[in-house]
């Protein structure tokens, strides 16, 4: 059953120690996603939706909440969100937090923008609002995993 997209925030947040920006959070949540969607084959770990903006995907409602911190660290504004129970939620989570926190915002977003990615299909620049599929990103998923012999 997907979470809600603030409580899988604020256990990115916590996991960091309160210092990843509202962009490092959007895209690494984007990211656990989609491992999520490729390991359930097509069960979504977040509730909601991701739309192709220009920064790369963004969840709307994550983004209303947490854009008053800018580019600087998110602190907690998930107290009253619940935390997420012991499962492949919470592991997938911690272990897009260990592998990825560290990375940076410009390289998450490159991470993000890959050619003919389900974020690249469905942009269109300055506008927002345009949904990206979980299909589309399930299957990104599958092209990156995909071993050809």
């Amino acid at each position: 059953m997907p979470v809600s997209v603030f409580s899988a925030a604020k256990r990115l947040a916590a996991r960091s120690g309160w210092k990843l920006s509202h962009l490092e959070i959007q895209k690494i949540l984007y990211l656990a996603h989609m491992v999520y969607l490729g390991k359930t084959k097509g069960d979504p770990l977040i509730k909601g939706h991701f739309e192709a903006w220009d920064f790369g995907p963004v969840h709307p409602e994550l983004y209303h909440r947490a854009k008053i911190f800018g580019s600087s660290a998110v602190q907690n504004i998930f107290q009253s969100d619940p935390d997420l129970p012991d499962g492949l939620e919470q592991n997938i989570l911690d272990e897009a937090a260990s592998k990825l926190a560290g990375l940076g915002a410009g390289r998450l977003v490159n991470a993000t923008h890959r050619s003919n990615g389900a974020w690249e299909r469905n942009y269109r620049p300055g506008e927002r609002g345009n949904i990206i599929p979980n299909e589309e990103i399930w299957k990104e998923y599958e092209s990156l995993t995909h071993v050809q012999v």
